[in-house]
């Protein structure tokens, strides 16, 4: 049999292989993983296609019977290679497969057949004609003849014991080959990054499966899932939904997250406005990164890295804080690598309108919409008044829906009567009915709001937050409710609760709050700010699982974690000494009503008669507009925002990106968006932090100094920064190595400084306990101890001293004291500060101290504090005994949840990412194995982050270099 016949054989079967199987097998092929020849090492070994084979050859000797040869030869050439090539447009072949379909299609002006040497057929120039009768007559005897299975068989075999000398001819097959290989791959990662990998939503249905198993929810409500399909999500053009709290906005979210992750193949970034947020959301979808692997990684406080690691084989869900996530699109910026962020999710979006926060906020929007056109934002969103001028910023569509998973029924409380809220009403309130408690008088003085027979309608079997106007009435009025409530209380959960207040009694090294003390046992506590990290971490979990009923609380809770009521009353229409506004109020009623638990929600506003007026306006008003901050505090988010742009090379256009170029006739009536960003330049020059140089071509531009570049980096409030400057520089001149109070005073927070005013007694007290180079350290900074001496005397001081430094060093002893012990309720309790001042006051120092360390890095002549402020960013970001610290890095467990793993074994993060989640529970007290669970997949994820990015460097470090010199 010759070459020619066994090659029309194979064509015959490739082409027929290719037409009945081309759908299917671009539709099998969607994982870069999956075998395409499913475990098949060569065609000898397949069965199936050697019997293929036979049954072509028998046709072909049917044929060869009933026809000529040539005859067969042509009836082949037409209906194999001249259909399949011939008739078929070019479907953006590449260029190797265009010149091979020329060559098979143009005629060729050889000089002589033996010198054309291919298994291929000549369609355009068949052989002359060929006398049979000759050819049978010259013939010598047949042979017997060899199967084509047994001829393919012997070929292949002698063509893998050939020599590894190759013609020039099958060099540029297997060039060809290779290039179209290269192209079908291309085409294959194109078809599966366009197409849906699974029913849910376009992704696996593994991913349904956890959200039922890690979240508990079986089902998307409808909006949810009409969300999902809108035109502009599969498009994935810019979109603001928006409805009320406890709507189901963030599974929406995260099941776009996943697609970009898992569909895309591209990074995702999430920006929360709370650390204790990021904290939570890391903690929660860490068990998603395991499962689905891919990494999420914590940009918080002092944690994070700048730029984030490149991973070549993984993506990352990057969950942010708004600071940080300014800071982490600069660096993607600056190091070109924007474009791997496929999607950002921005949470409470209205924040634009926030003051200094909101500034941020549009700075880092504004960047990503003029630098990534490819970048997809997405923002959630309560209901606004003027949504529309964010959808012209953003460029984005709207999703609105008033779905509530529970049914919410507001009420005011005016004397002894209840009515319902109805603004469709003239008098927006309509009667429902009267409290039936009955009042002694001495309860009657105490409590003449009737909070307690608002309360005790529902608790103990059923849950309740009281909103109060300041801390201190969040704890006067827990501790007064329960001098009248019943003794029965003390037997709800009675065990539960006792272990409580040990826990909380460990947290605080064996200090407890004598009104937590009071109220725990009656299934009531407080939560604000001035509990600790540990504290309020206790509370929420007690408050989740019912061992507490009731909590009185601030509006900051209502703004971060989700904790759900069945009756929410607000004691008065104030935060502190302002009336509420909508957006407040309805964020605080909006935590009525459990899903999944209630079958509807109450709201009770309190009143009285003079806020009765301002009531109904407050209750009837449309909701407030968000408007661009980027002018608050004198224009502070303008200057920072041109700054940043100028160091990225980028300014020229992009103001009127920005909501305040949407907003500007509002916003600034008086003044030009452009007149603005002229005086900022101005004011950036007169800082140095910009100046004006001349290009190759002598044109003026504009360039940022060194102090501009660390400033941007470092994300140090422009307020400040020369301020830092100077502080660095005159601290080289003396530096005090042998105690950390030098170095705690330089990143002791500027905008910490007026919230505290020292107790000059306490002031007196600390200093002269300071050893004597400390001592000569706080005279070189500018407070001499004859100062603070006198100030504790109640004497008068002559000499000016500046009062911001006093300060600065109050809070650094604070601080310095801290960092010593380790202890914060000794801490607070020695400078007669709340625990929660002093815990803020930590967390800021630690933050800000991440933030001087990138502003040194960026200077020279700040090399020697590189080193010194790197390991003490790290202390003060846990502020714990050394041993804790590895298990502090898991996202969500504090100084107290860290203890108990450490006592019971659990010493590093390899034991808690190995640990059985069962043990784990029996052997940890009031550890839930929900909280279990995501404990041990945080140090999972962590371990992972720590391995992959080691891996990085490894193949970067034996990566070969494109430019090695040759000769």
């Amino acid at each position: 049999m010759d070459n020619s016949y066994a090659s029309f054989v194979i064509q015959k079967m490739y082409v027929d292989f290719k037409h009945d199987n081309r759908d299917s097998f671009l539709i099998q092929c969607c994982s870069d993983n999956e075998d395409l020849f499913e475990g098949y090492d060569s065609i000898v070994g397949d069965s199936s296609f050697l019997a293929k084979l036979e049954d072509v050859e028998l046709q072909m000797r049917q044929c060869h019977d009933q026809q000529t040869p040539n005859a067969c030869e042509e009836d082949l050439s037409d209906s194999v290679l001249a259909e399949d090539f011939r008739d078929s447009p070019p479907r953006a072949l590449p260029s190797s497969q265009l010149e091979f379909q020329k060559a098979v299609t143009t005629p060729h002006k050889s000089p002589s057949r033996g010198a054309h040497n291919t298994s291929t057929p000549d369609l355009m120039n068949p052989r002359p004609a060929v006398n049979h009768a000759d050819l049978t007559a010259n013939k010598p005897p047949p042979k017997a003849r060899r199967s084509m299975k047994d001829h393919l068989k012997k070929v292949l075999i002698d063509n893998a014991a050939t020599s590894s000398t190759v013609s020039k001819t099958v060099q540029q097959k297997e060039a060809v080959m290779t290039e179209e290989m290269s192209f079908a791959m291309q085409a294959m990662e194109s078809i599966s990054a366009e197409q849906d990998l699974g029913p849910f939503f376009g992704l696996p249905s593994k991913v349904k499966d956890l959200i039922l198993r890690l979240k508990g929810i079986q089902d998307l409500y409808e909006w949810q899932k009409t969300c999902l399909s809108l035109d502009s999500v599969q498009q994935r053009r810019n979109l603001i939904y928006s409805l009320p709290t406890s709507g189901g906005k963030t599974l929406v979210a995260e099941i776009l997250i996943f697609k970009e992750l898992l569909c895309r193949k591209k990074d995702a970034l999430l920006i929360l406005p709370y650390i204790s947020l990021v904290q939570e959301k890391v903690r929660g979808l860490s068990s998603f990164g395991i499962e689905l692997d891919f990494m999420v990684e914590e940009y918080a406080g002092s944690k994070g890295r700048f730029p984030p690691v490149k991973r070549r084989n993984k993506n990352s869900l990057y969950v942010t804080t708004i600071e940080k996530g300014h800071s982490l699109v600069n660096s993607l910026i600056e190091n070109d690598r924007l474009d791997n962020i496929g999607l950002v999710v921005v949470d409470e979006l209205h924040m634009l309108g926030d003051g200094s926060r909101g500034a941020i906020l549009e700075m880092t929007l504004s960047k990503i919409l003029y630098m990534s056109k490819s970048t997809q934002i997405i923002g959630m969103s309560a209901t606004l008044g003027n949504v529309g001028d964010l959808q012209t910023f953003l460029n984005a569509e709207n999703y609105t829906n008033d779905f509530r998973p529970v049914e919410l029924k507001e009420y005011v409380k005016i004397k002894e009567s209840i009515y319902e809220v109805d603004p469709r009403e003239e008098t927006c309130f309509s009667f429902s009915r009267l409290l039936g408690f009955k009042y002694s008088s001495g309860m009657q003085k105490m409590d003449p709001d009737h909070i307690i027979a608002l309360a005790t309608e529902v608790i103990p079997q059923q849950s309740c937050l009281i909103f109060c106007a300041t801390k201190k009435n969040c704890e006067n009025l827990a501790g007064m409710i329960c001098k009248y409530l019943n003794k029965v209380f003390l037997k709800h959960k009675e065990a539960e609760k006792a272990t409580l207040l040990g826990e909380l009694k460990s947290s605080g090294n064996g200090s407890l709050c004598p009104v937590l003390k009071k109220t725990v046992p009656f299934g009531l506590a407080y939560h604000h700010s001035g509990l600790t990290s540990d504290e309020r971490k206790l509370v929420e979990e007690a408050y989740s699982s019912g061992v507490l009923c009731l909590l009185t609380c601030t509006s900051t809770l209502a703004a971060g974690i989700n904790l759900p009521a069945r009756r929410v009353i607000l004691r008065s229409p104030y935060v502190a000494t302002e009336f509420l506004k909508r957006s407040q109020y309805k964020q605080m009623v909006g935590r009525a009503g459990r899903a999944g638990i209630d079958a509807m929600g109450e709201s009770i506003l309190i009143l009285q008669d003079k806020d009765i007026n301002m009531a109904k306006k407050l209750l009837s008003a449309p909701m407030e507009k968000c408007y661009s901050n980027l002018l608050h505090d004198g224009g502070r988010g303008l200057f920072s925002l041109v700054l940043s742009f100028i160091g990225l090379k980028v300014l020229r256009d992009f103001m009127k990106g920005t909501l305040l170029s949407v907003q500007e006739a509002q916003v600034s009536p008086e003044r030009s968006l452009w007149d603005l960003t002229v005086e900022s330049i101005d004011t950036l020059k007169q800082k140095s932090l910009i100046e004006v140089s001349a290009d190759v071509n002598n044109q003026s531009i504009l360039q940022i100094t060194r102090l501009g570049r660390a400033t941007f980096k470092g994300s140090i409030d422009l307020s400040y920064c020369d301020l830092l400057y100077r502080d660095l520089s005159k601290g080289l001149e003396g530096l005090l190595l042998n105690s950390f109070l030098h170095l705690v005073y330089l990143v002791t927070p500027y905008d910490m400084v007026n919230q505290c005013k020292p107790d000059w007694m306490i002031y007196f007290r600390q200093f002269t306990n300071l050893s004597a180079a400390e001592q000569k350290m706080a005279t070189a900074v500018g407070v001499p101890e004859s100062f603070v001496a006198r100030k504790a005397a109640g004497q008068s001081v002559r000499k000016s001293v500046d009062i911001v430094v006093v300060n600065r060093l109050y809070l650094a002893l604070v601080l310095y004291s801290l960092l010593k012990e380790t202890n914060l309720w000794n801490v607070s309790d020695r400078f007669q500060l709340t625990r929660g001042f002093v815990q803020t006051l930590l967390s800021s120092a630690s933050a800000f101290g991440s933030s001087v360390l990138h502003f040194t890095e960026e200077l020279e002549e700040f090399w020697a504090y590189k080193a010194l402020l790197s390991e003490l960013t790290r202390r003060l970001t846990y502020c714990v005994q050394a041993e804790l610290i590895p298990l502090m890095e898991v996202a969500g467990v504090m100084e107290h949840r860290a203890k108990q793993l450490y006592n019971a074994g659990y010493k590093t993060l390899a034991h808690l990412a190995n640990a059985d989640p069962q043990i784990l529970v029996q052997t940890i007290e009031n550890l839930f194995k929900r909280q279990a669970n995501q404990i041990i997949a945080s140090a999972k994820m962590l371990i992972k982050e720590k391995a992959e990015a080691l891996q990085e460097e490894v193949d970067d470090l034996l990566m070969l270099p494109s430019d090695i010199p040759s000769l």
